[in-house]
Order: C-alpha cells, then structure tokens, then sequence
C-alpha cells in the first residue's frame, strides 16, 4: 500500500474518534439535538441491533444533525485549531457518507472490493484500523453487509461506524434485507446514484399523469374486485405507453422487431432465457405481439383490499398511490355538520392519524376540502381548542411519525437488476409453495372429507 494512503487512513481513523468523542462529550444545544435526533432514528431501527444501531445514529447525526443551520462537522472543524488542510478536506469528504447494503466482491490483505446491492456501484474499502482488520476475519465473498461508509480520497473509501454482517443471502432473503433498508434508510436508497433517483421520481410523477389520464380523477372508489380488473387494464396500458415511448411498434412481435434491428432469432431467444424465462415461455413471447406478453407487473392487492366491497385508490404525484377501505367514511364524517364525537367516530380519525399509508399528501387535500370541519373534529381530538389547522397540522402529524417529506413509493421504477432479483425472488418463493403443497397432498392417508 502506498505510503500517502498509510497516512490518510491513520489521520482518517484518528478523525472518526476524536469527532465521535467530540460529539459525544458536548454538552449545550449539540447534546440536545443528539438526544432528540438518537430517539426519533432508533425507533425505526431494529432492537436486535442493540450497540450497533447507536453507533450507527452517532455516525448518520455527524453529518445530519443541525445545530443552528450548522452540522457536528461543521463545529468539529471551527472548534479543532489544530486541523490542517489535508484534515479539513478529509473531513468535507465525509459528506458523501452513506448507509449501503453491499456484497463482497473480492477480499484484499489491505481491505475489501464491495458493491452496492441497491446501484451496482463498486467500492473499494481500506482498513483502518486493528479492531476492523480483527472484525473482517469473519467475512467472505459474497456476503451481505448493512453498512455506512465514507470516502478517503478519490479511490477509496472506510467503513464510518459498524456493519452487520448477513451471511450468504438468497434472492428471496436479499429481496426482503432490500426492502428491510428502504424502510429503514429511505434517503440513502440510491444515495450513490442521484441519476438513478432522479429518474424514479420522475416515473413516479409519470405514474400519476397516467393514472388521471386513464380514470379521469386522481380519486376514484370501487369494489376490491372491480379495482383488481382495471388495475389490470391500467398496467396494461402503461405497458403499451413505455414501449411506444422509446418508439417500439407493440402490435409487432419480438421475432418481427429483432429481424428489422439484425438481430438474429438464437440470439433473441438467447437473451430472454438469461433473464430467467424458460425456454417454452420465451418462444411464445417470441412469436406473439409484444402487447400480449410483455405487461407491467400487476399490483398485487393484499387479501383484505381485494375482497373488500369499497376501495377508495388515491394518487398523488410524490406519494404514490394509497388503497383505503374506509376513506367514504372519513370524508363523510367531516361533510357532516355539526361534528358529533362518538367512540367509534374518534377511533376512526387516531386511526388515520396513526396509519402509515395515510400520509400528508392526504390530509393536505383533505384540509383544502373540509378545512373547517377538520380543525373542529382535530381540536376535540387533541384536547387544545386553540389549535390552528393552518399552523399546527404539520407538527401534529409529525408526533405521528407522519414523514415531513414523501418518501419513494412503491409504484417507483426501479434499475434493471433490482427488478429481475424480485421477480426471480417470487418465481423461487411460488415454486417452493407450490412444492411444499404438492408434499402435504402426498402425504395423507386414510379417508378425506
């Protein structure tokens, strides 16, 4: 290992310990805003983490707390006289820090070769010192690691804080470790790929527009069932939409679309069997028009929306999409005047104050809709009749953990290999239900009623 590498690492390590002692031994605002910033992190984070998910806030707050507009980095800097400049640049490239998950690709005598499961993103770690070299003896190649880390220089990167080792995952179980992170560590999902998440908000604002364009409203209610058909429909369509988007004919077949480009039928067919599709599958996609095959994944409706006799589906053009059962009601409760509480309406509003899939965006339509109605029915609920809906709804919903800002939902697209590690996640999930019931239906004996 290069000799200016020894010492940025050795100045690096020292850094990350005087700044975590620094944050950790400040007394004052800094200490307040820690404590506040510790207890809203860690109730999202798994209690089975313990020690690790401290340390894990303590890092995430050096470059996320703000102390009057100021970050811990930033005081650390004013206040260490004794920086010099190669510390002051080591210590502004800890702004690009973030929480990946990773697999090792390749293990090195001086550190490791990762890569970002969620952007395909390669990185190459260094250790830095004896306690990390001692914790990497447990670690081989392609494991899964849930970690933060920061940038030394331009080539290489240290781990900031600890990491959780997963093991060897397979696709199911790295598909739910990757929805685990989403919810977990929403804003560092493609924190390494601004392009990739760019480009998932814009689909999901394409979403929207194409959901107004097809049902005519942004709001529309029907039976689970009959929302389970035009959701169909509507995936369908989207379908045919991105393809003739990028200026592909979808009344034509692959076979037609792969002669006119010069591509040949076994190097077709070829390329839809690497995808995972076998090869009976991928020969009637080949043949057929592309808008009889090649659909956007359905919506899976949980149980409880699809049997349903009323669903209310919502779309907004940064929280996505919503199914709510019981929104007729709500929204004829605050249409009713004068507000009568009753134990079964009060239990309603705390449950849309408390339910995750009621978002702001909701209450901000519902507030411009009813806004009078609705601070009655809130001022009763919260025991404060000088409770202001204009001023006081945002804080209100944040003692909810209601999220300040949207957060990526579901309906936003995603890179390519996330997506076939779903899809293939599901095939492989289906195949060993459906083997596990042909085992139980073998193994009865006797008489069945």
């Amino acid at each position: 290992m290069p000799d200016n590498i020894i010492e940025k690492l050795q100045r690096a390590n020292h850094l990350y310990q005087s700044l975590n002692d620094f944050i950790l031994e400040a007394e004052g605002e800094l200490a307040v805003c820690l404590e506040k910033f510790s207890a809203e992190k860690l109730t999202k984070l798994s209690p089975s983490q313990g020690s690790h998910n401290h340390q894990m806030v303590l890092d995430l707050f050096t470059t996320e707390g703000n102390i009057n507009y100021q970050t811990p980095i930033d005081i650390y800097i004013q206040q260490q006289t004794d920086l010099n400049d190669v510390d002051r640049q080591i210590l502004q490239k800890w702004y690009r820090s973030f929480v990946g998950l990773f697999t090792v690709e390749k293990i090195s005598e001086n550190g490791l070769v990762l890569k970002n499961w969620l952007t395909a993103k390669i990185y190459h770690l260094q250790i830095k010192n004896k306690q990390e070299e001692q914790q990497l003896t447990r670690i081989k190649p392609g494991e899964i690691l849930l970690t933060r880390i920061s940038p030394l220089d331009a080539e290489n990167w240290i781990f900031s804080g600890p990491f959780t080792l997963m093991g060897k995952l397979g696709k199911p179980k790295l598909a739910i470790a990757i929805g685990n992170f989403k919810q977990n560590f929403p804003n560092y999902l493609y924190a390494d790929a601004p392009e990739l998440l760019q480009e998932a908000w814009l689909s999901v604002e394409w979403y929207h527009q194409q959901f107004l364009n097809y049902f005519g409203s942004t709001e529309i209610t029907m039976s689970g069932k009959e929302l389970a058909v035009k959701l169909k429909q509507f995936q369908q369509q989207l379908a045919e939409n991105r393809l003739e988007k990028v200026g592909i004919d979808t009344s034509k077949s692959l076979q037609q679309l792969a002669t006119e480009s010069g591509i040949s039928d076994s190097e077709m067919q070829t390329n839809l069997e690497t995808m995972g599709i076998d090869s009976q599958t991928s020969q009637e996609i080949f043949q057929h028009p592309l808008t009889s095959k090649m659909v956007t994944p359905k919506v899976e409706l949980p149980p409880h929306i699809l049997h349903a006799q009323t669903v209310t589906t919502l779309s907004h053009p940064q929280w996505g999409q919503v199914f709510l059962t019981d929104y007729l009601e709500f929204t004829q409760l605050l249409a009713s005047t004068p507000w009568q509480k009753t134990p079964e309406a009060e239990k309603l509003v705390r449950e849309y104050l408390s339910k995750p899939e009621v978002h702001p965006g909701i209450w901000q339509n519902l507030a411009a809709k009813y806004p009078r109605q609705l601070e009655i029915i809130l001022q009763d609920i919260v025991n404060r009749p000088d409770w202001k809906l204009e001023s006081d709804l945002h804080q209100l919903l944040q003692q909810y953990n209601k999220p300040p800002r949207p957060q990526l939902p579901e309906i936003a697209s995603v890179p390519i290999h996330l997506h076939n590690l779903f899809e293939e996640a599901l095939i492989e999930v289906n195949r060993k239900n459906k083997s596990k019931n042909k085992s139980k239906t073998k193994s009865k004996t006797g008489f069945q009623l």
